[in-house]
C-alpha cells in the first residue's frame, strides 16, 4: 500500500540486529532526481496487521444525538508495498462480520441479523485496493473495492503515516490512521426507524476507521 511510502524513522534500539546505526531519518520528499528514496525501498516486502495493536472499527450517529462505536475484531490481511513504485503497491482485509463488538450484547445481535448485516448469508465483508497515491510525505489516498452483503462499491481512503520503528521483540511495524465515510444504503443496509420528531434512529452515513500497526511478514 502506498500508505508505507514515507522513510523508516527512529526504532527503539540504537543499531540493527547486525550492529549497524540505522541512517538518520530524512524526508520522503528530499533528494528529488536522485530515484527512490532508499528509506523508503527499505520497506518494500509484505506485511500484515497486528489485530491486538490494531483496530478496524467504525461510528455512526445514533439518535441524532450521540454517537455509537464499533469495530470487527475477527480478519484476515495481506499488504504489500513496493517501496521503489508506490503505486505497485496492494492491500485486502477479509473480516468476519459475526466478529463486530459495539460493547452492547443486544446491539451486535441486531446488526449480524438480517436488519443489517444478515451474517448467515453473508459472512464476510473485504476491501480490496485498485490504486494508492502519494499525496504528501505521510499523506495518502488509496481506492479499493469495499464488499458488504456481495455488494461492491468503490470507496476511498485517506491514509496518514505514522512512521516505522523495530519493537523491543525484534518485529518491524509500521503505522497508519485510515478514514473514509460511506452511505451504508448503497450496500443495501437500508434499516432504519423514524424519529417522532424528525430524522432518523440510525444514520446513514457510517465513518470506518483503520487504525493499524503492521507488521513485516517472514
Amino acid at each position: 500500500m502506498g500508505i508505507f511510502s514515507r522513510r523508516q524513522t527512529a526504532t527503539d534500539e540504537p543499531a540493527t540486529a547486525a550492529g549497524q546505526d540505522r541512517p538518520a531519518a530524512r524526508s520522503a520528499t528530499a533528494g528529488t532526481g536522485a530515484g527512490p528514496d532508499p528509506a523508503l525501498r527499505a520497506l518494500t516486502g509484505h506485511w500484515t496487521i497486528d489485530r491486538p495493536h490494531s483496530r478496524i472499527g467504525f461510528s455512526v450517529r445514533h439518535a441524532m444525538v450521540t454517537t455509537v462505536r464499533g469495530a470487527f475484531t475477527d480478519y484476515d490481511s495481506t499488504l504489500y508495498f513496493d517501496g521503489a513504485d508506490p503505486s505497485g503497491s496492494r492491500a485486502e482485509i477479509v473480516m468476519r462480520v459475526a466478529s463486530v463488538d459495539t460493547g452492547v450484547e443486544q446491539r451486535d445481535a441486531h446488526l449480524v441479523g438480517k436488519d443489517f448485516f444478515d451474517v448467515r448469508r453473508y459472512p464476510e465483508m473485504t476491501f480490496r485496493s485498485t490504486r494508492a497515491v502519494q499525496e504528501s510525505a505521510e499523506s495518502f489516498r488509496m481506492t479499493g473495492d469495499l464488499t458488504i452483503r456481495d455488494t461492491t462499491r468503490p470507496v476511498e481512503l485517506q491514509l496518514d503515516y505514522l512512521g516505522s520503528v523495530v519493537d523491543p521483540f525484534g518485529y518491524e511495524r509500521a503505522g497508519f490512521d485510515g478514514t473514509t465515510t460511506i452511505d451504508r444504503r448503497d450496500w443495501g443496509l437500508v434499516y432504519n426507524q423514524r424519529l417522532e420528531a424528525g430524522g432518523s434512529m440510525v444514520s446513514e452515513k457510517v465513518r470506518l476507521q483503520f487504525d493499524i500497526s503492521a507488521i513485516r511478514s517472514s
